[in-house]
């Protein structure tokens, strides 16, 4: 049976592997509950940076190291994975979602012997969601480990502060498929890796917020519910007293805490994300996240208020006028114009006008410059101009990453081989009513 909520099933200790400074069970929350400091003054980062300083004084993690930035692959991670084979919800599992995080490797592995469907998320969701792990007809064990493999070993150390990447984990490049947001997905199971957890079942991530996203993106495609079981794996000094007062609606609870020692059913009755908190949501984000754009897409289409963070508004309703529409002068490109440059040889005007409709950044006119790879966006100002700037830092259009500058002044003669659309018929980004 597995335990009652908010209780901790003692796990035996295992034996010091060689070369272990200490055995993973010699360390335990209380360790590093007198690390930490509390008030009312704490953050979630300040919950972070002491654990991952405890973690390094101690000695707690493997490579790569530091661990600052990152969910820290601590020591007697592999042991942890191990006693997701005692809880029920795993045994009935058919398909389960990982993260690539190196700690969760073992859950990985032991998905792909016990003959589950395997899904885990792409490097920064920027080429899909989910990529699905098929390993070859009579795989040995040592191309399933292959295919469970993560590649954090090989990434380079970040700078304090910087984002990173995380390479794609070999096994899913060579033993995956990827999955569509029209895929029938049904998830049993999600593992996340985490900084911090309580036995509540309130989760700090490493501050970049992508298993929240990524959960909120399958609660949008319908592939999880309410009811569908979280664990995350950490080590025991990792399970810490967490302020309520630090959570929002969409950070990600879990249902159950694996460490080295313990199994822990927290009883968390705080709902979940209910799909995707747009006003949460960066412009720069959706640019670099083709699959967040086609779900707000859908989303929009839906009607649901799809406004982001730092979205240009429009009242609903909002109505243009004739000189709104009218096109640029012939002698020149306004300065209310955006030059989008490095588009695909084969990118189509109809691509482009609609990822643009999607990020609420659609031009009142657009100039298509095919054989330049490069078009000009017209706006009704320059501030909506610059807006459009902004949002659409670090977008991909097809395999290219565009790039977007503030149109200089340009005789008409310059824009040879060019074309002017017609209006995009839904230039103001749709708002839906409460």
């Amino acid at each position: 049976m597995e335990p009652r909520a908010g209780e901790g099933r003692p796990r035996a200790p295992p034996e010091k592997r060689a070369g272990d400074a200490q055995g993973p069970h010699e360390s335990r929350a209380g360790d590093a509950e007198g690390y930490l400091r509390d008030g009312p003054g704490v953050s979630k980062q300040d919950i972070r940076e002491q654990i991952w300083d405890y973690m390094e004084s101690q000695n707690l993690a493997d490579f790569p190291r530091p661990v600052h930035h990152r969910i820290p692959n601590f020591k007697g991670s592999y042991l942890a994975c191990q006693n997701i084979r005692d809880l029920e919800v795993f045994a009935r599992t058919q398909e389960l979602k990982v993260d690539p995080d190196k700690p969760l490797e073992g859950v990985r592995l032991l998905a792909l012997q016990s003959k589950k469907t395997l899904l885990v998320p792409t490097p920064r969701l920027r080429t899909g969601l989910f990529n699905k792990i098929t390993p070859p007809p009579g795989a040995t064990k040592d191309i399933l480990r292959k295919c469970a493999t993560s590649q954090v070993s090989l990434e380079a150390a970040p700078a304090a502060g910087k984002n990173h990447s995380q390479p794609c984990p070999p096994g899913v490049r060579n033993y995956s498929a990827p999955v569509g947001l029209d895929s029938k997905v049904l998830v049993d199971l999600v593992v996340v890796g985490s900084v911090a957890v309580s036995e509540k079942g309130w989760r700090i991530g490493k501050g970049e917020g992508y298993a929240d996203l990524e959960y909120a993106m399958m609660v949008s495609m319908g592939a999880v519910s309410q009811g569908t079981p979280v664990v995350t794996i950490v080590h025991d000094c990792q399970v810490v007293d967490i302020p309520e007062a630090l959570l929002e609606d969409h950070d990600l609870t879990v249902d159950y805490i694996l460490t080295p020692t313990r199994v822990i059913t927290t009883g968390c009755e705080r709902p979940k994300p209910a799909g995707i908190a747009w006003s949460k949501i960066s412009c720069e984000m959706l640019g670099k996240m083709p699959i967040l754009r086609s779900l707000r897409h859908r989303e929009e289409q839906a009607g649901k208020d799809v406004t982001l963070r730092d979205g240009p508004r429009s009242p609903p309703g909002a109505t243009r006028s004739p000189r709104d529409l009218a096109p640029p002068e012939l002698g020149s490109v306004p300065l209310s114009s955006v030059q989008i440059g490095n588009l695909p040889p084969d990118a189509r005007v109809s691509e482009l006008k609609q990822a643009l409709s999607a990020l609420g950044v659609a031009p009142s006119r657009l100039t298509w410059q095919g054989p330049q790879h490069s078009a000009f966006l017209h706006y009704r100002d320059p501030a909506e101009a610059q807006q459009a700037i902004a949002c659409l830092q670090g977008f991909r259009l097809g395999a290219n990453t565009v790039r977007v500058v503030l149109a200089r002044q340009q005789r008409a003669s310059d824009l040879v081989g060019s074309h002017t659309t017609e209006p995009l018929p839904d230039h103001q980004p749709a708002i839906a009513g409460p």
